[in-house]
């Protein structure tokens, strides 16, 4: 979705070796009593203790107090900060405007409070410089954050996630977190598809980075919560199910994919030798699970029904490993076609341990020993066919959505 919102911008030239590489945007709204302190205390911790080139925009959206007139100030005082102003209010609008127009290779945002442990800045956006991920984000939930908050935002945070998680099948923990950074060719990529000029915005852009099979990088923040915040939390959350509802509505219709591929290339081997080193690691581990499972469910289910279930467990396991190790895939694009076929191609081993036990049923050879070891061999031929079909047909468009 397009904003032709047009920008003021405020800002003084920057020296060639204050060049950004690291975007730090501050959406603001009558923020007059917070945004000088909070803008120059940020300045400093990043003159004294941030290593890259970085430069601070004040995005104010449509402020009706003093923000713009203190925000001009700071980007003509102090070195590094530049205001840029929008006529139309919303967060995700503010943040569009800012990083559609930055020049950095990165772009991030915090609150103007800075709630969050300013020592995090530098893991969450190192990944994205070194191409390891696409986006990187604070989480608030995962076990090492330490965070400070009542009871009550806190239950709302936690079943908000949980609703994306079960709604959209979202993988990362924390959507709302005021801590984020991007690649800024994929913020350029994606923006458009997003819709969301408010609080969603964030949501929306992660869940977008999934169904396009990106990586992001989670990151364990110190938060504090701000008490003065004015957040209205019973419209946002209202307008969170609503985004929530149309997201449902446009990933059904293939609206949320982007015309190409956004992935980083691939840091694995993606040869032929590579492909196999990984395959056949997996297939050793699934090899083991095997033989296990099948040891356990030979008494009670029998010799066929423990085969039977023994495969289907580990068929599941294998094709999700290989999606993800072998071939690097990650995301949603063809997810269903992927799984369908890597599941369904279990009846290759399936029928050729069929084929064994029947032999040596023939043989007269009904030691459970010696049909393990014979069932693991038939599997382990039955499965490099697996690989064959799987490389050259299920995932033959790995260059077009690995990352």
């Amino acid at each position: 979705m397009s904003d032709a919102t047009a920008l003021l911008t405020v800002e003084r030239p920057l020296s060639d070796d204050r060049r950004p590489a690291v975007d730090i945007v501050i959406p603001v709204y009558n923020e007059q009593d917070d945004l000088e302190a909070s803008v120059k205390r940020l300045a400093s911790y990043l003159d004294q203790r941030f290593p890259l080139p970085w430069v601070i925009t004040i995005a104010d959206n449509a402020s009706i107090d003093r923000t713009w007139g203190i925000a001009c100030r700071l980007a003509n005082e102090v070195e590094g900060v530049r205001a840029v102003h929008l006529e139309q209010k919303g967060r995700g609008r503010a943040l569009r405007a800012a990083w559609s127009a930055s020049e950095a290779p990165v772009v991030a945002y915090m609150d103007v409070d800075l709630s969050t442990d300013l020592d995090a800045l530098l893991p969450l956006v190192a990944p994205l410089l070194s191409g390891h991920s696409d986006l990187s984000i604070g989480t608030r939930l995962a076990s090492g954050s330490r965070v400070v908050r009542g009871p009550k935002r806190e239950a709302i945070s936690r079943t908000y996630n949980l609703l994306l998680k079960a709604t959209l099948r979202s993988g990362f923990s924390d959507a709302q977190c005021g801590f984020k950074a991007v690649r800024t060719d994929v913020a350029k990529a994606l923006l458009p598809l997003v819709e969301d000029q408010g609080w969603f915005f964030d949501t929306e852009l992660l869940v977008l980075a999934e169904e396009n099979g990106l990586r992001i990088h989670e990151v364990p923040v110190d938060w504090v919560d701000d008490p003065g915040s004015t957040v209205d939390v019973v419209r946002t959350a209202r307008d969170d199910l609503a985004g929530i509802w149309r997201m449902l509505r446009r990933s059904a219709s293939g609206a949320t994919l982007t015309p190409g591929s956004l992935r980083t290339p691939a840091a694995e081997d993606p040869s032929l030798i590579g492909q196999l080193v990984r395959f056949a690691s997996i297939g050793a581990v699934s090899t083991v699970v095997f033989g296990a499972l099948f040891w356990v469910l030979a008494g009670p289910l029998g010799a066929v029904g423990a085969d039977a279930v023994a495969l289907a467990v580990c068929a599941l396991a294998n094709t999700a490993a290989n999606r993800r190790l072998t071939f690097s895939l990650r995301g949603r694009v063809h997810r269903a076609r992927h799984y369908t076929a890597g599941v369904s191609l279990a009846v290759l081993p399936f029928l050729a341990t069929l084929v064994a036990l029947g032999g040596l049923a023939v043989a007269g050879v009904d030691g459970l020993l010696a049909r393990l070891v014979a069932l693991t061999v038939v599997n382990g031929a039955a499965t490099l066919g697996r690989f064959v079909v799987l490389r050259r047909w299920v995932f033959n468009g790995a260059n077009e959505v690995s990352q």
